[in-house]
């Protein structure tokens, strides 16, 4: 059983979309003796919350007297009707993330850390929650990763304290979220990106400025200030301010994290570093737990070397500042550059500018997907292109020309949905078509 509350006890609430977090948003209310109304356009995501739950569409009934609208992450509330309709019956539009905020005075004894960020977030909220782990403290991993949190195990504290959430929160969740007064809050950097959601880019800025506006004076932000508007909210923030850069690292010591190679992982792990001291963690136990870390399926993942060839995932570089510290994080060898690099897919953007300072590392380019003809054009005067259209031919065309020592990188710097269900089910794709080498 997942987190359940007195707190929701005898309220109102409606739940527009039934994917994983909708789905455990319903199961907590449902048990703490909440009436719930919930909805998905899907019949068979309807069908499992039938017991627990009047089906209706909130965008289509009086809301009055609600005290609030749960909405996935992936409703836009720019375009949505449920906005209006909520905002006419005076109710708040919220996000599972603000049930727990609401949910924590009821919980054990805990501590939350907050992660947010363009780009990096996954191997961040990763990297900390294994730290914690290692430090032997009580923690759950959860927000923008892995399991819904509403849906885990409350934490209780053991000898060595409290137990600790780790939530990844993209903008999104952010929006939804009004209460949530972390003990720590990391930013990461911020880069254009889902624009199509926000008014511009300050918007955007705005959305993610909003967890800091959260914080309490007593409370830590550690922020990446490499960039204007991270600098810009670090200069704001309520909490006692911890600001962090990849310059920070020093090279020698990163070279013993396998995982955690490249300038951008330096950032990373400048951060999570930062974080694991405001909690109080000893050096030695940091320091063991970065060499220990194993990294996420779809983030720089070591799929195979084969023939003295690496093969990488990176199939999460959803945009072209993901991708950038990838190509990044695989200089030339002998004056040589050796990545073989396969990019496309559904383009979020017309250019590759940001990936461009990386270019003199790729030895050939192989696209793919609905932008794979534009990124072609893109690309041919500065590399080799071999416009593959289809990740399995990109992958066999790529083997046959690898040379020893060079690299094989899935980095598409675009979303999956022209070809593949999500950016896991692209990486899956990527690894299948790479154990299928001979």
């Amino acid at each position: 059983m997942g987190i359940v509350s007195n707190i929701f006890a005898g309220k109102r609430y409606a739940v527009l979309g039934l994917a994983r977090s909708g789905l455990a948003t319903v199961e907590t209310l449902a048990a703490s003796g909440a009436q719930v109304v919930a909805w998905d356009s899907r019949e068979e995501a309807r069908a499992t919350v039938a017991d627990k739950a009047e089906l209706a569409d909130p965008a289509e009934i009086d809301l009055k007297g609600f005290d609030g609208v749960v909405v996935s992450p992936g409703v836009p509330l720019n375009k949505h009707p449920i906005a209006m309709q909520a905002k006419l019956a005076g109710v708040p539009i919220i996000g599972d993330i603000e049930l727990f905020a609401l949910a924590r005075p009821t919980l054990p004894p805990h501590k939350v850390v907050a992660i947010t960020g363009t780009n990096g977030k996954s191997t961040t909220t990763a990297l900390i929650h294994h730290i914690i782990e290692q430090a032997g403290y009580p923690t759950r991993m959860g927000g923008n990763i892995g399991l819904p949190i509403l849906g885990q195990e409350p934490l209780e504290p053991n000898l060595k304290g409290a137990g600790i959430y780790v939530l990844e929160l993209s903008s999104y969740q952010i929006d939804l979220t009004h209460s949530l007064d972390c003990d720590v809050a990391v930013l990461l950097n911020i880069t254009p990106d889902h624009l199509d959601r926000y008014n511009g880019f300050e918007g955007y800025v705005a959305s993610k400025a909003r967890l800091f506006a959260m914080q309490s004076a007593e409370h830590v932000a550690v922020i990446a200030t490499q960039d204007d508007p991270s600098r810009a909210i670090a200069a704001k923030a309520i909490a006692r301010t911890v600001e962090v850069k990849a310059a920070d690292i020093d090279p020698a010591a990163q070279a013993g994290w396998p995982s955690l190679q490249g300038p951008h992982n330096a950032q990373n792990a400048a951060v999570a570093i930062a974080v694991a001291s405001a909690l109080d963690i000893d050096e030695d136990t940091i320091a063991n737990a970065l060499a220990s870390y194993a990294s996420l399926p779809h983030r720089m993942q070591r799929v195979r070397e084969l023939n003295d060839v690496l093969y990488v995932n990176d199939s999460k570089a959803t945009n072209p500042a993901s991708t950038a510290p990838a190509l990044a994080a695989f200089p030339p060898m002998n004056g040589k550059p050796r990545i073989h690099w396969i990019v496309g897919g559904l383009a979020k953007t017309d250019n590759l500018d940001e990936c461009a300072p990386a270019f003199g590392n790729v030895a050939q380019a192989y696209t793919i997907g609905e932008a794979g003809r534009m990124f072609a054009d893109l690309l041919r005067p500065h590399m080799a292109v071999d416009d593959s259209e289809m990740l399995s031919a990109a992958v066999r065309r790529a083997a046959r020309v690898a040379q020893p020592g060079d690299v094989v990188l899935l980095s598409p710097a675009c979303a999956s949905f022209d070809q593949f269900r999500d950016f896991e089910a692209r990486g899956d794709a990527f690894a299948a078509a790479v154990a299928a080498l001979e």
